[in-house]
């Protein structure tokens, strides 16, 4: 089992044709993943990486049936090709663009709201199911097929956090990368739930950062599911001066709530397991799985 992509997602590549896309798909298509065209306007009819070009992801859905979708279009066209992409019936919204003006993410968030489709990012680095599919610009060699699932708002965090899973002998079901923007389609809950029901998953790896009620809505849930599987929390940004936007446009504490002690101990409370230090993350997880 996995979330949200396998070997059977039909993946397209809004953005395909521009530098980013390219360089992206191209890893993607090389990793195994089931990439059976992309989008770029006006450019309908061409092939690109020995896949076909659609004008419009109505079209692609029509041709090739896609039903995921992974986003390179620039800012200030993101939050339409997201829309776009909802409105053609796609299921899965993948948003790799950073720098989406809220006002428009706010109007694209409102859009897909009554629409059957889940939208990760913007601003992210994607989701891999190891094995199956990469839909994102992670480093599929770093991620090990296994039982244990990562959430992460930080790109450079999943990979760690995967890699030192990986070295103690353990491995990844699924690794959804939300995204650090302040308006995001997949809330951390959202991903901690999609992980603690899937059966394979045996542990979860939540890694948050300072701002925003993400991780203790996540972590209240989890702690009225009752659920027995182990999560493993960590939170960056500890060390960050108060009102400070750090990396992330999310990333800001606004108020005593927000701040990484305040979030460590709600996701103590709520039983979660939770390391001061990336550093240690793999051994943590090895320890609770015994």
């Amino acid at each position: 089992m996995s979330v949200l992509v396998n070997k059977d997602s039909k993946i397209i590549v809004q953005g395909f044709t521009g530098s980013e896309g390219t360089f992206h798909a191209e890893q993607m298509i090389e990793y195994g993943t089931n990439v059976v065209g992309g989008v770029t306007p006006g450019k309908g009819g061409q092939e690109h990486l020995g896949r076909p070009v659609f004008n419009t992801v109505v079209d692609a859905v029509k041709e090739v049936g896609a039903d995921t979708s992974i986003i390179f279009v620039p800012p200030a066209f993101a939050a339409d090709a997201i829309m776009e992409a909802a409105d053609a019936g796609i299921k899965v919204i993948i948003t790799i663009t950073e720098g989406i003006p809220v006002a428009d993410m706010v109007k694209a968030a409102n859009y897909i709201s009554s629409r059957d489709c889940r939208l990760v990012g913007p601003n992210c680095p994607g989701v891999i199911t190891p094995g199956e599919a990469k839909v994102g610009i992670m480093p599929g060699f770093v991620f090990k097929k296994g039982t244990v699932g990562i959430v992460s708002k930080s790109g450079t965090l999943t990979y760690e956090a995967a890699d030192q899973v990986v070295r103690q002998g353990l491995g990844i079901t699924t690794a959804i990368g939300i995204g650090g923007d302040p308006i995001i389609g997949t809330t951390t809950k959202e991903a901690v739930e999609l992980l603690i029901n899937d059966p394979e998953t045996e542990c979860v790896v939540m890694i948050g950062e300072i701002g925003g009620q993400l991780e203790a809505d996540a972590a209240n849930w989890y702690k009225a599911s009752g659920s027995k599987k182990p999560i493993i929390g960590f939170i960056a940004g500890e060390t960050a001066p108060a009102g400070r936007t750090m990396g992330h446009a999310g990333a800001i504490v606004g108020g005593s709530d927000d701040t990484a002690q305040a979030k460590k101990q709600i996701m103590r409370d709520c039983g979660i397991h939770v390391v001061d230090s990336p550093a240690e993350i793999g051994k943590k997880v090895k320890e609770v799985m015994g």
